[in-house]
C-alpha cells in the first residue's frame, strides 16, 4: 500500500516518478553488484543520482528555508549534546551536505565528516576542524581508535545488507575505548521510507536494507560492542533504554497485516519507540 504524497511535497508527480525510476535502476546495479565492484559503486551510483535527479532534496535543500534547514540540524544536535564534550573527536558517516558537522565543530576538538559522493560536499565553506573523508563504501578513512563518537543518519539502509557488518566493524575499530556509536535509521515495520515509498510496498530504491532494533542489536552484539542501548523519545527529550521493550513491541508488531500495523503506529504514536536511534558502546 503505497503511502500518499504529503501536501508539503514540492515536486510534481512526473518528478518524484522520475526520481524513483532512476534511483530504482541505480539500486539495482548495487543490488547485482559483487563485493568489490560495490566499492566503486557506492559513490558513483550516488553521484549520477544527483547529476540525473536535479530536484533531489539533497540537491535543493542548500536552496530550501533556511529556518527549515536549520532546526533539523538542531534537532540532530538534540540528540548528540549529551555525548560531545570540548576535547571530543566526532566523525559523522554520510555527512551529506556537512551541515551537521559544521554545527558540531564548536562544541568539540575535531570532526571527521565521511561521505561515499563528492557531488553533496562540493563548494561548501566548512569550519577547519571539519575534516572531509571520501569513503569507498564501508571503510571509515580514519585512524584507528581516534573517535570518540561516531553518528550516522538515515545510512545503515543504504548499505548493500552484506556490506553493514563490515562497515560496522570498521566504524567499531575507529571508536576509543569507551566511545560511542549513535546509529539513527528508519524502522522496516514501518517502512518503505525511501522514495519507493509512494509506489511499493517494499524498499525498492536507494534502501537496501530497512532494519529492525533486534537485527540491529544482534549486529552491534556481534562486532563486539559491550553495550547496546536504544534512545527512546523526541523532542530532544531521551532515555537509554534495555532493547527489550522496543524488541517485544516489534515483535507483536510483525504479525499484523501492513496497513493495520501502519495505521496502529500512526495513531498510537508508536515511533517514540520504533523510531530507530541506538547507541552501542565499545
Amino acid at each position: 500500500m503505497p503511502k500518499p504524497v504529503p501536501e508539503t511535497e514540492p515536486r510534481t508527480p512526473d518528478q518524484l516518478r522520475e526520481h524513483y525510476e532512476v534511483e530504482k535502476e541505480l539500486a539495482n546495479r548495487l543490488r547485482a553488484a559483487s563485493s568489490d565492484e560495490r566499492r566503486e559503486l557506492y559513490k558513483s551510483v550516488y553521484d549520477e543520482l544527483l547529476r540525473r535527479v536535479p530536484t533531489h532534496p539533497l540537491v535543493t535543500r542548500r536552496d530550501a528555508d533556511p529556518a527549515v534547514a536549520a532546526a533539523a540540524v538542531a534537532a540532530q544536535v538534540e540528540v548528540l549534546a549529551p555525548f560531545l564534550r570540548p576535547d571530543s573527536t566526532f566523525l559523522e558517516v554520510g555527512a551529506g551536505d556537512c551541515a551537521l558537522a559544521a554545527a558540531i565543530a564548536p562544541r568539540v576538538g575535531k570532526v571527521y565528516a565521511v561521505d561515499v559522493s563528492e557531488e553533496i560536499t562540493r563548494g561548501v565553506a566548512l569550519p577547519a576542524s571539519v575534516d572531509v573523508r571520501l569513503s569507498r563504501g564501508t571503510d571509515i578513512p580514519v585512524p584507528p581508535a581516534s573517535v570518540d563518537l561516531v553518528y550516522s543518519n538515515q545510512l545503515m539502509e543504504h548499505l548493500h545488507p552484506d556490506d553493514a557488518l563490515e562497515q560496522v566493524a570498521n566504524i567499531y575499530d575507529c571508536l576509543r575505548h569507551g566511545g560511542a556509536y549513535v546509529c539513527i535509521t528508519p524502522h522496516r515495520l514501518t517502512g518503505p521510507h525511501d522514495i519507493s515509498a509512494y509506489f511499493d510496498d517494499t524498499p525498492s530504491g536507494f534502501h537496501l536494507k530497512e532494519y529492525t532494533i533486534s537485527e540491529l542489536v544482534t549486529l552491534f552484539n556481534r562486532i563486539g560492542f559491550s553495550s547496546v542501548r536504544v534512545l527512546v523519545g523526541a523532542r530532544g527529550r531521551f532515555v537509554q533504554m534495555r532493547p527489550f521493550v522496543a524488541e517485544s513491541l516489534e515483535t507483536l508488531l510483525a504479525r499484523l497485516p501492513l496497513r493495520t500495523r501502519h495505521s496502529l503506529t500512526q495513531r498510537l504514536r508508536l515511533t517514540v519507540v520504533l523510531g530507530i536511534r541506538v547507541i552501542a558502546r565499545k
